[in-house]
């Protein structure tokens, strides 16, 4: 990876006129704003599809896509739908915010009607579409048609054991039995994957990759689990024996419970890893680079008793380690990582790290922490790492400002030399701008000033996550401009490029 930026700006929080970010007009207009701005990188958040919380880390599939990022507009210019069709529907009313649950009771109704005018018209490319991606689709639609079935329970609530446990009349009877709802989200993600390659291919012309992060963890509510139950520590009625979470520290006295399902690390070791090249090949053709969320899991993982309330009496347990990361490395030879090692730090995180090659994550706001000891300062930094003013799940810039003791922020003032002219947010840009970091990475509300209210996430916490929207007409060239200026100081730019916009 050659130094350079990216800005951080999940799809769903692109505008629309339909209450969430899609994979249309505006995507298209942000990579032109990226292009504009000299950056080398559109890091996105995972783009499948989302369950109970909205949150993208806990999704119905780790191969599918997010149907609520498919563009209605492009359906309707498809002949797909008619405009009347989707102007009359209430989205949400905050244009700065997802309603999920308008879009939940709304969106899928639309998607049927597109389905209802192209199944036979795309019959031809759609079989293509799923012989293609056999090994997931199947099981994706199945297990989508039987939520619907069951009133959207969890699989484990399921009524029916026989189809919890796939015995092979159940599946038969539920196939013919939900076929039209099969259909329907099969070619669900036929749209999907119609657009997001044009997309891609689009983004890939200017010059900027993806980066995509995938979530070292799956959903228990999955296909995947309900799908390939072998490879996941459960018993003999397919629950969890243990979930994920992290131990408590100082930012959490009772840790963070997840609640995901564990990988049973032996049965996936005997067949070479081949669950997770599988999973690696689907990102790797969605993506340009992979950051792989929690790294530091494939060292050493926090394992909680299944029915535990908190974090705090889980254990230790080794991970794959280097085992996994050979493989994948020994699959995908064209792609590129990033190493999500924040948190709780062990001399096997730092050796896994540093025998991958990934290059691992620094965090600005982090460097200023007087709870830490701070390895996140910018002098302390090697050249083979992502610097990021903050993640997803910090607090923009302005926020953290107002929320930060007050001798860390005097200790960020002096340290980065910031001035009123400059002002604060691009003071702290600067910072993460010129420093040796390889890749520097803001997320898009740092860029625009943004603090209270524009916070993508906050762990641990349900409700009022994962909303956030881009308004239109807040990127604007000159903004990008000011971006691409700092691009150019600090040298994250082809310097080619840099000339030819010159002349």
């Amino acid at each position: 990876m050659k130094r350079s930026s990216g800005i951080l700006m999940p799809i769903f929080s692109l505008p629309s006129p339909y209450g969430i970010g899609a994979m249309g007009k505006a995507a298209y207009e942000f990579a032109d704003f990226l292009h504009r701005a000299g950056q080398r990188y559109w890091q996105m958040l995972p783009i499948g599809p989302t369950s109970y919380g909205d949150s993208p880390y806990q999704s119905f599939s780790t191969f599918a896509g997010n149907p609520y990022f498919i563009d209605l507009d492009m359906l309707a210019e498809d002949g797909l739908l008619r405009k009347d069709e989707i102007a009359g529907i209430n989205w949400g009313t905050e244009p700065r915010y997802v309603d999920y649950g308008r879009i939940y009771e709304s969106r899928f109704d639309v998607l049927s009607r597109a389905k209802e005018r192209g199944w036979e018209r795309d019959k031809q490319k759609v079989n293509a579409f799923i012989e293609r991606n056999s090994r997931w689709l199947a099981d994706y639609a199945l297990f989508m048609a039987l939520k619907r079935h069951f009133g959207m329970k969890s699989w484990t609530e399921w009524e029916d054991e026989d189809i919890r446990l796939r015995k092979p009349a159940a599946m038969a009877k539920y196939r013919e039995l939900l076929r039209e709802d099969i259909e329907l989200f099969t070619y669900i993600q036929y749209l999907f994957f119609e657009q997001w390659t044009k997309l891609k291919a689009y983004i890939n012309d200017l010059g900027i990759g993806i980066i995509g992060d995938i979530p070292i963890y799956v959903a228990m509510d999955s296909a995947d689990v309900w799908a390939e139950p072998e490879f996941f520590q459960l018993d003999e009625k397919n629950l969890p024996v243990e979930v994920s979470g992290v131990p408590p520290d100082d930012f959490s006295a009772e840790g963070q419970l997840w609640g995901n399902p564990l990988y049973d690390w032996d049965k996936m070791q005997s067949d070479g890893f081949g669950w997770w090249i599988r999973r690696i090949d689907g990102a790797g053709k969605m993506y340009d680079v992979i950051r792989i969320d929690h790294f530091r899991g494939l060292a050493s993982y926090w394992a909680v008793p299944y029915g535990e309330t908190t974090a705090k009496n889980g254990k230790w347990r080794t991970g794959p380690g280097i085992a996994l990361v050979n493989a994948l490395k020994g699959w995908f030879h064209n792609l590129e990582f990033i190493a999500e090692d924040l948190g709780y730090a062990t001399p096997d995180v730092e050796k896994l790290l540093k025998e991958s090659g990934f290059p691992g994550m620094k965090v600005l706001e982090f460097a200023f922490d007087s709870r830490d000891s701070s390895g996140y300062l910018p002098h302390a930094y090697i050249e083979n790492c992502t610097c990021y003013t903050g993640t997803h799940d910090n607090s923009p810039i302005a926020l953290w400002r107002e929320e930060a003791a007050p001798e860390d922020i005097a200790y960020c003032e002096k340290y980065l030399g910031l001035n009123k002219e400059e002002g604060f947010n691009w003071g702290m840009i600067r910072g993460g701008m010129g420093s040796v970091a390889r890749l520097f990475v803001a997320q898009m509300q740092d860029y625009l000033e943004l603090g209270a209210g524009c916070r993508m996430n906050k762990p641990s916490t349900l409700g009022g996550n994962w909303e956030w929207r881009l308004l239109s007409g807040e990127l604007t060239d000159s903004l990008a401009d000011r971006i691409y200026d700092a691009v150019r100081i600090y040298g994250r730019i082809d310097r080619k490029k840099d000339e030819s916009k010159s002349e």
